[in-house]
């Protein structure tokens, strides 16, 4: 189905979803929230789509929220935000539950929910271009999109304040050394890198990767013997799968495994 503010295109089980206002630096309003949602939704639900890749049209990753949509609901702009972060995060957290690994391809500038979005993907790859900023406190508001459940697992309790409190701007080789994104490359490199560690992952136990994510989830907030717990249930679970069957199987005859992400 045709989307809005952004575009979906499925090639090699890889869906490639691109942010698509470049006028409006990709900035997310309330359509875009929702073309999200049926985004993750149809990423989450296809199996012929194994891995995501995410990234913007034009120079920038994205700019955050859409300030000029916000300030045009006048008093109704609390009740607008509440709805559109409502479906926003929906679609976050989708895309973060389900199994199939997100990879990030930061093309630019990722400000407030741009940054905040960049920080959701389980792989993240940065053009040398890019910068990050957290950009909310700036304008006397507080993060969304996920930043505060994801910041300081990457950077750090304090690294983390500093970013928010004081909008510091991060190129991308500081956002390397921060933990922020996993590679940068050449500007021109972005998409061929991205694709390829996306169709690396659409190739692998789709299952397994899902499984995985949802017991990094936990890392933080379980006690050892929980996690252990989630751990032993999350292993016998996946011994049922034909990807474990098939993994198995090819370390036995020493070849390489071929996984149906079944």
């Amino acid at each position: 189905m045709p989307y809005a503010t952004l575009t979906l295109e499925v090639a090699d089980a890889v869906g490639v979803v691109t942010l698509n206002r470049p006028d409006e630096m990709n900035a997310f309003n309330g359509q875009m929230a929702q073309d999200l949602f049926e985004v993750a939704m149809r990423c989450d639900t296809d199996p012929d789509i194994r891995a995501v890749l995410v990234t913007g049209a034009g120079k920038m990753f994205s700019a955050g929220g859409d300030l000029k949509e916000f300030m045009a609901q006048g008093d109704k702009v609390p009740a607008f935000v509440t709805r559109m972060a409502t479906v926003l995060h929906a679609a976050i957290a989708r895309l973060n539950r389900m199994d199939a690994p997100v990879v990030m391809a930061i093309n630019g500038t990722a400000a407030g929910g741009g940054f905040s979005f960049a920080l959701s993907g389980d792989y993240a790859i940065a053009s040398e271009k890019a910068k990050f900023v957290s950009a909310y406190t700036a304008s006397g508001l507080s993060p969304d999109a996920s930043s505060t459940y994801f910041i300081a697992k990457h950077v750090g309790l304090m690294r983390a304040k500093e970013l928010v409190l004081t909008n510091r701007v991060l190129d991308a080789r500081e956002a390397l050394e921060w933990g922020i994104v996993n590679r940068v490359v050449a500007p021109d490199q972005l998409m061929e890198t991205a694709m390829g560690m996306a169709r690396q992952f659409a190739a692998g136990p789709t299952k397994a990767y899902g499984q995985a994510k949802q017991l990094l989830h936990t890392a933080f907030s379980e006690s050892m013997e929980t996690q252990l717990e989630f751990e032993s249930q999350g292993i016998a679970s996946m011994m049922r799968t034909g990807d474990a069957r098939a993994g198995l199987d090819a370390f036995l005859h020493k070849r390489k495994p071929e996984f149906s992400g079944e």
